[in-house]
């Protein structure tokens, strides 16, 4: 149903680095660019993930409650693309760990903008 979601940035070319880095660890590749975004994908058909910088000029802000989540094929790959996000300069907000009897094993970190983000994976 998600074709894909959308995050602000004040400087493209940081996050870009940023989340280059990142998400080859969930084996996503760019998949489109512009001078003010970049689109991230695993294939032209799934979901994608991007940033942008504000259509209207003003200043990226942070979402109050706005969440992006990024699923992983298991709990290493949950653990592996949290270490690389605060290698990166992510600061944390929920280490990996099981977060529901259901098995929802996920982790929480904010990218250099302030978004916050989850990588989970449901076991």
């Amino acid at each position: 149903m998600i074709g894909y979601t959308s995050l602000g940035t004040n400087d493209l070319k940081a996050s870009a680095a940023f989340y280059d880095a990142l998400l080859e660890g969930l084996n996503a590749r760019r998949i489109m660019e512009f001078d003010d975004f970049i689109v991230w994908g695993t294939d032209d058909q799934s979901p994608a993930f991007s940033v942008h910088l504000p259509f209207d000029g003003l200043p990226a802000t942070v979402g109050n409650g706005v969440m992006v989540a990024l699923s992983a094929r298991d709990r290493a790959q949950v653990d592996s693309v949290y270490q690389k996000a605060m290698s990166l300069g992510a600061t944390d907000e929920g280490t990996p760990g099981q977060r529901a009897e259901n098995g929802f094993y996920a982790a929480y970190f904010r990218d250099p903008d302030g978004n916050k983000l989850n990588v989970h994976h449901m076991g």
